[in-house]
């Protein structure tokens, strides 16, 4: 059971079926698939393509809206009947009546400015006192607090040096005294010739300003809008508790600063905090600094591409269906027929040749069918005459046997005969060998006394070249050695020189020094002289108090001066020093490198006369390598007739083996022979055994098939 298992699986049929089925499905899934998520791609990209172009809208809404009230700050900040009547309240001796009038122009400009606008929710004058009695407001506003949080704020107008100040939505207002949430701008309105009557101008405006600027931005059905400061805090948002709160989606730093000015498509995917992918849009605002940030689940714009999945189960289904049909129809028009097939062939291994097929289609299974009983017929022809040519192979083989022994005998005894003579011109060629080897070495030795003493006529011939380098740079030394004494003694003059020099540069910085102090005392005298004359002597201090921090500094440069005029007439005493003990020692260096050269001198001497005596030397070397070479030549000629007669001996007795090998392979041939023809012999009785029970019995498989065809 378990093969029969086996060999279905391993059908062609089966395999056929496995391959179709897999194909369809896997074609049709993939191609939904990729249908799916080229659906998704595209409507994501559009609807990124389209909420940027929206939140870009929005974010130039927004700085058009800032803008606006930047420039109302700046009309304040340069409105010159503003500025006089704040200079005014905070003059030291204005009466009451004056400053009840210029408190109410101020108090009047400022509700004038809110009453024309229903986003502000008020505009303050803050003073730098934070007092609330020195400050200013429109009607209805809410009094001034100064908790840390505020005094933090104000800090940031103040580091701002009159540039606007954008601040976050605030729950309660700037000052967390309101009911209702507000963005506040701050702005000081400097004074530069009159610091008291500088203010903190700050202007508030409601979040339903912005609620309603942003109220037709929408990004999905679930998607927020936020404002998000450079830290990546929320500076707006719908929800009070994220005010203030980092946002957990954040443009990166690549994606808030654009390559080009053309790169409207500001889009990025993100994860919220439940692992929710993100579809998020944002656009830097120019006035503020800060970033509008828009996001939505990205499932709210592919659930229409979701039905896409519901078609491709569909379509696989439908596949797998179509799938199985066409598999069984393939396993019954292929995998049938060739398991059929591939049975009689186990039949006819086992020797029945008697088996037959009955296909009657002309497809290629039928033209196979054929083939396989045309193929069986001519095995049968050729099992009949194989049998008989079997038994004349037979025949002959027991000839070759025979005739092969007797021309082994005679290789055998051939061989023994050429192996004696062998061994006797091996032993001869073996001395003629070793003489040869041993003139070799004598001629190597003499090679090598020779090839020495070229070497060290060589070495003797370099020891006196480099004794004659060495006697002229000796003579090269001695004269740079004198050249150096003189100019040590040349140095010893300059020094003195630069001695002399150095104690003029002194008388010159006496005068100087005593110049500066007279200055110092010109200047002192002119600084009380002006002091006396009042006011019309302030510019004669001014120039006073100038001469005399010239001539503070004309003091310390000559001090400066003068200090490094001493550290040169210290160094140039110790170089004076130095010269004076190396003189000697350069003389007693002279002296001995004349000793040095008279060395060299008599070196080169006794190296001539050495390379004498290696000439002669080399001479009797060569008349004793001329010898060697003759007898050299004798004994080579011996040994090439030794080698002669050897190789004769031995290509004989090569010839002797080989056919003495031959004509025991031809033996053995023979054997085997005779016993493939008495194995052909019993093959051809049991194929013609089968055949005969084949005809009086036909196989039960041949009457099934025939029945079933």
């Amino acid at each position: 059971m378990k093969q029969q298992r086996s060999l279905r699986l391993q059908s062609v049929g089966v395999k056929l079926f496995v391959i179709l089925f897999s194909t369809i499905l896997l074609l049709s899934s993939v191609l939904g698939l990729t249908s799916y998520y080229t659906a998704k791609g595209i409507i994501t990209d559009e609807v990124a393509a389209a909420s940027s172009q929206a939140i870009v809208q929005a974010a130039d809404k927004l700085d058009f809206l800032f803008t606006e009230y930047e420039a109302l700050s700046r009309q304040f900040a340069v409105d010159q009947a503003l500025k006089a009547d704040l200079e005014a309240v905070n003059a030291p001796g204005i009466g009451t009546v004056d400053k009840v009038a210029a408190e109410g122009r101020i108090r009047s400009k400022l509700d004038a400015v809110k009453g024309s606008d229903e986003r502000l929710m008020g505009i303050r004058l803050v003073s730098r006192s934070l007092a609330e009695v020195e400050s200013y407001k429109t009607s209805g506003v809410t009094g001034i607090r100064t908790d840390e949080g505020i005094l933090a704020r104000i800090k940031q107008i103040d580091e701002a040096k009159g540039n606007p100040v954008w601040f976050p939505v605030r729950p309660k207002g700037f000052f967390d005294t309101y009911s209702e949430a507000s963005l506040t701008m701050g702005r000081l309105l400097r004074n530069m010739q009159n610091p008291q009557a500088e203010y903190y101008m700050l202007i508030e405006i409601k979040r339903d300003a912005l609620n309603g600027m942003l109220s037709n931005l929408h990004i999905g059905q679930g998607g927020e809008l936020r404002i998000l400061d450079d830290a990546g805090s929320v500076v707006y948002a719908a929800d009070d508790a994220l005010l203030e709160q980092p946002s957990f989606i954040k443009p990166s730093a690549a994606l808030a600063e654009p390559q080009t000015e053309q790169e409207m498509d500001r889009s990025f995917m993100a994860d919220d905090e439940a692992g929710t992918e993100q579809l998020a849009v944002y656009q830097p605002l120019t006035t503020s600094g800060w970033t509008l940030l828009g996001y939505a689940p990205v499932s709210d714009f592919t659930k229409s591409a979701d039905r896409l999945l519901y078609i491709t189960l569909l379509v696989v289904l439908a596949a797998a269906l179509i799938a199985l049909l066409i598999g069984y129809v393939l396993i019954r028009l292929i995998g049938r027929p060739l398991g059929k097939l591939a049975r009689l062939m186990e039949e006819g291994e086992q020797g029945n040749l008697q088996v037959r097929t009955h296909f009657k289609g002309r497809d290629e299974i039928g033209r196979l069918g054929h083939s396989f009983n045309r193929m069986m017929e001519q095995i049968s022809r050729l099992a009949g005459q194989s049998g008989t040519s079997a038994k004349e192979v037979l025949s002959t083989s027991e000839q070759l046997v025979h005739a092969s022994g007797t021309i082994a005998d005679h290789a055998r005894e051939l061989a023994v005969a050429t192996d004696e003579i062998a061994q006797g011109a091996a032993s001869l060629a073996a001395e003629a060998e070793s003489s040869n080897h041993d003139v070799e070495q004598m001629g190597g030795k003499m090679q090598e006394v020779d090839g020495i003493n070229r070497v060290m006529d060589t070495a003797a011939g370099k020891v006196i070249a480099v004794s004659e380098q060495g006697a002229e740079l000796m003579k090269t030394l001695v004269a740079q050695s004198e050249s150096t004494v003189q100019m040590m003694r040349l140095i010893e003059e300059n020094s003195a020189k630069l001695q002399e020099s150095t104690h003029l540069i002194r008388n010159i910085l006496a005068p100087m020094i005593a110049m500066n102090k007279q200055t110092n005392i010109l200047a002192l005298n002119a600084s009380i002289e002006a002091v006396r004359a009042g006011a019309a002597g302030r510019g004669f201090v001014v120039i006073a108090d100038e001469i005399r921090a010239l001539a503070g500094q004309s003091s310390r440069s000559i001090a400066s001066v003068s200090q490094i005029t001493e550290e040169i007439g210290r160094s140039i005493e110790d170089t004076v020093k130095v010269v004076g003990e190396a003189v000697p020692l350069f003389s007693g260096q002279i002296g001995s490198v004349r000793e040095s050269s008279q060395i060299f001198a008599a070196v080169r001497k006794e190296m001539e006369d050495f390379i004498g005596l290696l000439s002669q030397s080399s001479a009797a070397v060569s008349e004793l390598t001329i010898f060697q070479s003759r007898l050299g030549e004798s004994m080579g000629s011996v040994r090439s007739v030794v080698q002669q007669t050897s190789a004769s001996t031995e290509e004989v007795a090569a010839m002797s083996s080989r056919q003495l090998t031959v004509s025991g392979e031809l033996v053995s041939l023979s054997r085997q022979l005779e016993e493939l023809a008495e194995s052909l012999k019993q093959s051809l009785v049991s194929f013609q055994g089968q055949a005969g029970e084949s005809a009086v019995n036909p196989s039960t498989e041949q009457a099934q098939e025939g029945g079933n065809q």
